[in-house]
């Protein structure tokens, strides 16, 4: 079962197009890693999953149903982390989210467990104005947790999280989508999502520029992967016996190489012959930054026509 269904969804406020013709759906546990430049649409097609706005035209639906339309039954189901998250900084940690249990109708009790488990326990009892930006930021995660919602939507979550913190959130994530919860995180630090999401869509200017996952992505960019040898006093002579393939850059030690992502094994095959000359290899696919720059970068051109 998909947990979200996007069909030629726009959204337009006045001649300004938000969001134009995007369509995909997500299933059920995955980690749905959004990217794009600032304005791509990625915040426009947020609200539009939680039900906040209307599509101009296109259809949405999260958990079978038309968010915007939904009763509280179905909101209950959905967990939301803002990029700025912002709180009243007179009422203590702990007063907080039971404020926000009590508009979701949720259990008091689980307040508690959950600032524990986003790592505020010892906090709990101090104003928010006290709080890091950090701190502000588990606090916002734990009002997204709030019910076990089945469906979480995370914009720009890890800002302001150390990396040990970062490695916690992912392991709460982790653990949720062992549940069935499906996540959809924005975020502009790539390298922390690139081991961790199946799926990507990258927006640009209102479009899904690309969306599938890593490997699908790398062979639709057709981008080269890069073959850095470490050749200790032979750097020159081995880049002779390297005739007719790409050689990027020789030092004293190493040799760094080009080759398309097809021809990745019969190169390797190639380099295997060189013996002893090659103590060592290290072999770069293109990482989710080149995907996001080959994709989603910001052109001067505009693509959704007013």
């Amino acid at each position: 079962m998909n947990a979200i269904a996007i069909d030629g969804l726009s959204k337009r406020y006045g001649r300004q197009a938000a969001l134009c013709d995007v369509s995909f759906a997500l299933p059920e546990g995955a980690l749905l890693a959004l990217l794009g430049h600032n304005g791509a649409g990625k915040t426009t097609l947020m609200k539009l999953m939680l039900g906040l706005i209307r599509p101009t035209a296109g259809r949405v639906e999260v958990l079978g149903c038309e968010p915007a339309g939904a009763a509280l039954s179905f909101r209950r189901k959905l967990g939301f982390l803002p990029e700025n998250v912002a709180f009243h900084d007179e009422m203590t940690g702990r007063a907080t989210l039971r404020f926000l249990a009590r508009l979701k109708r949720e259990d008091l009790g689980a307040c508690d467990s959950l600032l524990e488990r986003v790592g505020l326990a010892q906090a709990a009892d101090r104003r928010v104005k006290t709080y890091s930006k950090g701190m502000r930021q588990r606090l916002g995660l734990a009002q997204a947790l709030l019910g076990s919602p089945r469906i979480l939507l995370l914009d720009e979550p890890t800002t302001g999280l150390d990396p040990v913190l970062r490695q916690e959130f992912f392991a709460i994530l982790s653990e949720l989508r062992q549940g069935g919860t499906t996540v959809v995180l924005s975020s502009h630090i790539l390298t922390e999502l690139e081991a961790r999401t199946e799926l990507v869509a990258i927006m640009r200017q209102g479009r899904l520029a690309a969306w599938g996952s890593l490997p699908e992505l790398r062979k639709a960019a057709s981008l080269p992967i890069r073959i850095r040898l470490l050749t200790p006093g032979a750097a020159q002579g081995v880049a002779e016996r390297l005739g007719g393939l790409d050689i990027a850059h020789v030092n004293d030690n190493t040799v760094e190489l080009v080759c398309p992502l097809e021809d990745k094994m019969t190169v390797l095959r190639h380099l295997a012959g060189l013996g002893g000359a090659v103590t060592d290899l290290d072999l770069q696919l293109p990482s989710l930054d080149d995907l996001y720059v080959h994709f989603g970068h910001h052109r001067q051109s505009a693509e959704v026509s007013p």
